[in-house]
């Protein structure tokens, strides 16, 4: 069984400009290169592959045959592989991170996370994204360890030695649970009445946090490290508990779960800041975006207090 050759990325540059063109005058104006040259390097890539890729007898402009469309898709690929290699190449030899590893505290807004990421994927196409979505002090932890360049940590990053902070705005935490929960079916809520009902608790993997409680209130408690479990077992009227605003609005408004008016007044703004290690700033892709977070942050409307 005869093989085909392998042709050269001038080969298949050269055979994308005459079918993008539709001719070998085109195709040698957009490479700068004689009609001759560019009439030889397809027959040689003729040749090489033992296929035909143009119809050229009694038609005024080159036609792609069957085997010639089948190329071209192929031939598309390489080249943009080729570019993208050229692009990453040319980033590094600038300066520019070949990946970035981003830790994002779990409260974050999703629409605010995904804009932010959008904006990067087309402001730096060829830097890889690693991502680690975390709860409370893991996310400075990340950092401090090095398993992440750069962070959106929530309030816990304040006191920790070695870290650059960014205020990068806040997200308001309210108090829900279900409509049948019961403290849902007091009005109004009695001071202390929370503390007779399971409080849902988000909690962490880092050492960071050990031993110490956030806006907890009962002792009766249930700790979770997912917030969208603990999102599902508030709709399911297992307890009550604090959560941002965006991730549950839907709720509010379909009557899954309900605002608490606790008298104790928890909740509050959980606020961020943009992190990174004093000894490791951030390279270019890094510290964009860290800016596009804390410029996203500016623009979210603050919250009403800390929590």
């Amino acid at each position: 069984m005869v093989q085909p050759g392998t042709p050269t990325y001038d080969q298949l540059r050269i055979f994308l400009a005459v079918a993008d063109t539709g001719s070998f005058g085109g195709a040698g104006r957009r490479l700068n290169r004689a009609v001759s040259v560019i009439s030889y390097a397809i027959a040689n890539l003729e040749a090489q592959l033992g296929v035909t890729l143009f119809e050229r007898e009694g038609a005024r402009k080159p036609t792609l045959t069957v085997a010639g469309q089948a190329v071209l898709a192929e031939a598309r690929g390489i080249a943009e592989g080729m570019d993208g290699l050229r692009a990453k190449v040319r980033g590094l030899l600038e300066g520019l991170e070949a990946e970035v590893s981003l830790a994002v505290d779990v409260m974050m807004p999703a629409a605010t996370l995904g804009t932010v990421l959008r904006d990067f994927r087309t402001a730096f196409p060829t830097v890889a994204l690693r991502l680690h979505v975390e709860a409370l002090g893991a996310v400075t932890a990340l950092v401090l360890d090095g398993k992440a360049g750069v962070g959106i940590s929530g309030p816990l990053a304040i006191d920790q030695d070695g870290i650059e902070r960014i205020a990068a705005g806040s997200v308001e935490m309210i108090p829900v649970a279900a409509p049948d929960h019961p403290l849902a079916q007091l009005h109004p809520i009695p001071p202390g009445a929370g503390r007779a009902h399971i409080q849902l608790v988000l909690t962490d993997r880092s050492p960071l946090t050990a031993g110490r409680d956030f806006a907890v209130q009962s002792p009766r408690t249930w700790r979770l490290a997912d917030l969208s479990a603990k999102h599902q077992l508030l709709r399911q009227g297992i307890g009550w508990g604090n959560m941002p605003l965006p991730m549950v609005e839907p709720d509010l408004i379909d009557g899954s779960l309900v605002r608490l008016a606790m008298p104790e007044a928890p909740g509050g703004a959980y606020r961020f800041c943009a992190i990174y290690r004093r000894d490791t700033p951030p390279g270019p892709a890094a510290a964009w975006l860290l800016d596009r977070f804390v410029e996203a942050g500016g623009e979210a409307s603050p919250g009403l207090g800390d929590i």
